[in-house]
């Protein structure tokens, strides 16, 4: 049965709201009633988990019929604690949380809460994931628009949709995510620029100026020097994202091993997870824990997690 630290453990993820890792613990118990021979129980305990996965409403759904290609509303999970990233990244999320909240203290001096914001790094870095932290905290929806629904090759149309959405922002408070927003916020005085792709951006420019509501406007992209000058003004705070530094890849171990506790020391793999992304390492502590499940295996092997780093060092080395 389970001992008296895998208890605690599991009602502590239970009141943090912490799925991921309540499943994961409930998983590492499975195992290791399964080394222990029993077998029955063990199977019981993972039939139930796998049921309880069945039964959870799915995450992504369509916003409504009139908007279901082109807005889609994303159930937020992930919690602030979770994401790791720099002091500063986390400053201005504290300060973008704090304004929200009290927005009415500034409203007295004529002054409005932070609102429109570029999250800008490479992939993997926590953009996406700082749309669902912010959205979590606020206790707001989160609709991410799907930029390839977005893009038409009618002539006017993307502007159309864009206006529709603005719209909808104004209409139905929440957090609103325009990932790869370098497909529309491409510099307008590039020569290979088409008049189209012109007037889609200051059709946008135009109505996130006009924009008055309630709601938050994300936008992300990869590529800070692709975007338009005129852009920078029109958002309240620019949120910068890099590749983990040494201490934040120990934090990210650390918070994603922590249901699998090991007896290595995890500084030494910091060397093998450098210029990773948050995600890459997230990905292969994943594949470090599913492992040790399957092979029932109450703790995460140091072998096996520099074998998962260095897998997605080699990906990582072959797209540069």
């Amino acid at each position: 049965m389970a001992n008296a630290e895998q208890v605690k453990s599991l009602i502590k993820a239970h009141i943090n709201n912490d799925q991921n890792r309540f499943t994961t613990l409930v998983l590492q118990i499975a195992a290791y009633e399964a080394k222990l021979g029993h077998s029955e129980f063990a199977f019981e305990i993972r039939d139930l988990i796998d049921k309880s996965k069945a039964s959870k409403v799915v995450k992504l759904k369509p916003f409504a019929s009139d908007f279901g290609d082109l807005i889609l509303e994303v159930v937020p999970a992930e919690r602030k604690a979770e994401l790791i990233v720099s002091e500063e990244v986390t400053e201005k999320i504290d300060r973008i949380l704090l304004e929200y909240k009290q927005s009415h203290k500034l409203y007295k001096y004529g002054m409005t809460n932070r609102r429109k914001i570029l999250l800008v790094g490479v992939p993997g870095t926590g953009k996406t994931m700082t749309a669902s932290v912010i959205a979590q905290e606020l206790k707001l929806p989160l609709y991410v628009i799907l930029m390839d629904k977005l893009m038409t090759k009618f002539m006017g149309e993307t502007g159309n949709k864009l206006r529709q959405i603005f719209e909808v922002i104004e209409e139905k408070k929440g957090v609103y995510f325009f990932d790869e927003f370098d497909t529309i916020g491409g510099e307008r005085a590039k020569d290979n620029d088409v008049g189209e792709m012109r007037r889609v951006l200051n059709s946008f420019l135009h109505f996130i100026d006009k924009d008055k509501s309630d709601s938050l406007i994300l936008a992300a992209s990869n590529n800070l020097s692709l975007l338009d000058q005129a852009l920078f003004r029109r958002f309240d705070d620019i949120i910068t994202y890099s590749l983990p530094s040494e201490k934040e890849i120990i934090k990210l171990l650390t918070n994603k091993l922590s249901s699998f506790k090991s007896t290595f020391i995890l500084e030494p793999l910091v060397k093998i997870a450098l210029g990773l992304s948050h995600a890459e390492i997230t990905s292969a502590c994943q594949d470090a824990i599913k492992d040790a499940i399957l092979r029932n295996k109450t703790k995460v092997e140091k072998a096996k997690l520099i074998k998962f780093l260095e897998q997605k060092r080699s990906v990582y080395a072959g797209k540069k």
